[in-house]
C-alpha cells in the first residue's frame, strides 16, 4: 500500500462472512464517536458490506466532528452524519432511534489533569445513552485496560478473569463497562462489551511507534515485553459482526491478535526490514497487559491480516515517509497514567 486512499480500500473490503452477517441484522446502524481512530474505516466497511449484501440501511455517523472535513467528507461517501456533544443532554435526546447502536465515544488520553472530564465520558454518559437507546442492541467499546497485568507465560487474561484496572483510565473505563452492564439488565438491553487492545493500522499503533523508532535510532524500551495488536480492518469487522451477538446481560468479548509479540523480536523485524539495527534499553517485566481473544477467534475465526504482514506494510510506510496520526498508544506505561 502506497497511499492513504490504498489503505482506506483495503480497510473497507468486507470479508464474505461480515456480508451474511450483516445483511441478517434488521435495522439501520449508528455509530456514536465516529469521529475517533476507527469510526471512519468502520462506517466505511459497513457501508461497502450492506452493498455488497444488497441490503439497504442508512448507516449513521455521530460526533462533534472536531475534525476538519471529516463531516463533509463522510456526507459523500454516504454516510449520514448529526454533529452532536453527546454530553448535552438535549442534543443527546434529539438523536433518532436507532436499532443497533456501535458506541465507541470516550476519554483516554489526556487523562492526568483532566480526571473530571475523563469519568465523565467513560462512565456518566453511558448511563445516559443507554436510556436513550433501550430498545436498540448495543456493541459497547471497551479496553484490555480493565484488566490486571497477567504473566507472560499465562497467554493473556481471558473473559472469566475479574478485572482490576490500574490508574483512572482503567478504573473509568470499568465504570462504562458496569453502567452498561446495569441499563441492560434493567431494561433487557442485548449487548457485547467489546474489549479491544490494540487495534493498529499504517497511520496509528503500537508497531507503527515501534517502525519509527528503529527508524530514526531512538532507544526502544522493552520493560512492557510484550503486548497485543490486531488490524483495524479485522477489528471493525468483529465489531460489526458482534451485532449478532448481544446479549442480555452482555456478551463479553477480548478483541487482538492471536499471538503474545516480543517487543525485542518486533523491534529486531522492523530492523531487517529497514536496514538498520535497533536500540533496545531496559529488560522484559514479567508481566504485562495481554489479552487472549481465543473466544472471538472461536465466533468468528482468526483475523484475515497477519503480524507478519503488518510487519512488512508498516516497515515500507515508515521506509516511505508515508503520513501517520500523532495518535500514540503510550503501551509502554506500567502505571496506568494517560
Amino acid at each position: 500500500m502506497k497511499s492513504i486512499n490504498e489503505l482506506e480500500a483495503q480497510l473497507a473490503e468486507p470479508s464474505e462472512a461480515l456480508i451474511q452477517d450483516i445483511s441478517a441484522v434488521d435495522g439501520d446502524i449508528m455509530l456514536l464517536g465516529i469521529g475517533g481512530k476507527m469510526g471512519p474505516s468502520l462506517a466505511r466497511l459497513a457501508r461497502n458490506a450492506l452493498k455488497k449484501a444488497g441490503v439497504t440501511k442508512t448507516i449513521w455517523g455521530v460526533s462533534r466532528f472536531s475534525e476538519v472535513g471529516l463531516k463533509e467528507q463522510l456526507e459523500q461517501e454516504g454516510i449520514r452524519t448529526i454533529a452532536c456533544d453527546l454530553l448535552d443532554d438535549e442534543q443527546l435526546q434529539k438523536l433518532p432511534d436507532v436499532k443497533n447502536i456501535i458506541y465507541m465515544a470516550g476519554n483516554k488520553f489526556g487523562t492526568t489533569g483532566r480526571e473530571h472530564f475523563t469519568w465523565a465520558m467513560n462512565s456518566y454518559l453511558p448511563g445516559r445513552v443507554a436510556e436513550k437507546f433501550k430498545n436498540s442492541r448495543i456493541v459497547v467499546f471497551s479496553s484490555g485496560n480493565i484488566y490486571p497485568f497477567t504473566p507472560v507465560f499465562q497467554g493473556g487474561a481471558t473473559e472469566s478473569q475479574a478485572p482490576s484496572p490500574l490508574g483512572e483510565y482503567g478504573q473509568s473505563t470499568l465504570g462504562r463497562e458496569r453502567i452498561f452492564d446495569y441499563f441492560s439488565r434493567k431494561y433487557d438491553i442485548p449487548m457485547v462489551i467489546y474489549r479491544l487492545n490494540y487495534a493498529i493500522d499504517l497511520r496509528y499503533g503500537v508497531l507503527l511507534e515501534v517502525a519509527k523508532a528503529v527508524k530514526s535510532g531512538k532507544p526502544i524500551d522493552v520493560t512492557m515485553g510484550h503486548v497485543n495488536c490486531i488490524w483495524q480492518g479485522d477489528a471493525n469487522e468483529i465489531a460489526l459482526r458482534s451485532l449478532r451477538i448481544c446479549t442480555s446481560p452482555p456478551n463479553l468479548l477480548n478483541v487482538t491478535g492471536p499471538e503474545t509479540m516480543s517487543m525485542r523480536w518486533i523491534a529486531h523485524e522492523f530492523g531487517k526490514r529497514l536496514g538498520t539495527q535497533p536500540v533496545i534499553i531496559g529488560q522484559e517485566a514479567e508481566d504485562a497487559l495481554l489479552n487472549n481473544a481465543s473466544k472471538a477467534f472461536q465466533l468468528f475465526g482468526y483475523p484475515r491480516v497477519t503480524l507478519l504482514q503488518m510487519l512488512d506494510w508498516i516497515a515500507e510506510w515508515v521506509a516511505g515517509d508515508g503520513a501517520t496520526w500523532n495518535k500514540e498508544t503510550h503501551f509502554q506505561e506500567r502505571e496506568g497514567k494517560f
